[in-house]
């Protein structure tokens, strides 16, 4: 049995060169070559023309055109929340990018690992599998998203002590102590990066009168957001359109603003994290107390988030060095042999498939 109930008679060995890992996420994808390394991150858009459904665009030239398309062409973002929002939109993405990772070859059918949220639900992995397999992909197989990352930090999760990982990706933040190779428990929950954009749009909206796009929100996020107060003092000139005189307009804004803004968001994801460690068992709290929690995804590069979470949970708290490619370099570790044979026993307790 693995981490989501599912049977699988998955076999470990045999990968080859071609095989792919998939971070497929709500802002990003990252695919893995083995051998190679991450060979493509860009973001998860698709340009499509409106009435012939012909794709414009993929990935970062695609994102240029977020809120700059004419009426004939649209900009879509298929993932949605962590899962498949629109699966023609998905496949003709994970087509795009399997086929560039593979040299442009539509002769190569790949085996491809994918690293999706922890409580994702059975429709939302069919929809997963079933994408990836229209889009090319010989065999599916998914790995959860924290489980992954802690692969990719390096963590002992095979080891007998508890190891916890928080992902904030785009669409969630996913929550998971992990230990002896499997999930102990998990929390997901759908307030992550995306929920900040949409916080600093409505703050802009009502404060200053000014609609921006969400490009623009997530550059005030980058630039002047936090998630604890910063002694030094930030400000950022925000270009937007006026929403009485429809005339574009300046505004300057604060880091203090954007964070009062940003504390709805943070708040949730920080009381996530409480309920997680309120269900851990007391001997893998222990361990947890010694070895801390681990930040991954690209949520977790706000300003002073881990501040904020040492000062509420009084842990030690650990930022990886490249918290966006956590899950894809452990999706990536579990396409290489000599990884799965010395680190895991059997590949079955942690991917499933159809």
């Amino acid at each position: 049995m693995n981490l989501f109930g599912w049977q699988t008679d998955m076999n470990i060995f045999g990968w080859v060169s071609n095989d792919l890992a998939i971070d497929l996420g709500t802002a990003t994808t990252l695919v893995y070559v083995s051998g190679q390394g991450v060979v493509i991150n860009e973001p998860s858009v698709v340009a499509v023309e409106k009435k012939t459904g012909k794709t414009v665009a993929v990935g970062l030239e695609a994102k240029k055109m977020l809120g700059r398309t004419p009426g004939t062409i649209e900009a879509i973002r298929p993932m949605r929340d962590g899962v498949i929002s629109d699966f023609n939109i998905a496949e003709l993405m994970l087509r795009h990018f399997i086929r560039k990772a593979n040299g442009r070859s539509i002769l190569v059918h790949p085996r491809i690992v994918i690293g999706v949220p922890s409580r994702i639900t059975q429709v939302e992995q069919r929809a997963v599998i079933d994408s990836a397999e229209q889009a090319g992909a010989r065999e599916v197989f998914l790995i959860p998203e924290p489980v992954a990352a802690a692969i990719g930090v390096g963590l002992p999760i095979t080891e007998a002590c508890g190891n916890m990982v928080v992902d904030i990706g785009g669409g969630t933040t996913d929550i998971a102590v992990i230990s002896l190779g499997g999930i102990v428990n998990s929390e997901s929950v759908k307030v992550a990066g995306d929920r900040m954009d949409d916080v600093i749009m409505n703050h802009m909206r009502r404060k200053h009168g000014l609609f921006i796009g969400e490009q623009m929100a997530e550059r005030i996020k980058k630039e002047v957001g936090s998630a604890y107060p910063l002694g030094e003092k930030k400000t950022m000139m925000v270009r937007g359109r006026d929403l009485v005189s429809g005339i574009p307009q300046t505004v300057v804004v604060t880091d203090t603003e954007i964070y009062e803004a940003l504390s709805e968001p943070i708040g949730i994801i920080v009381d996530t994290i409480k309920q997680s460690l309120e269900k851990t068992p007391p001997e893998l709290a222990g361990d947890i107390i010694d070895r801390g929690i681990v930040l991954a995804g690209g949520g977790s590069l706000v300003a002073g988030l881990d501040i904020r979470l040492r000062e509420e949970t009084g842990l030690p708290i650990i930022t990886v060095d490249d918290p966006l490619t956590a899950v894809v370099y452990g999706v990536g570790k579990v396409l290489e042999e000599n990884y799965l044979r010395n680190q895991i026993a059997d590949l079955s307790d942690l991917a499933v498939r159809r």
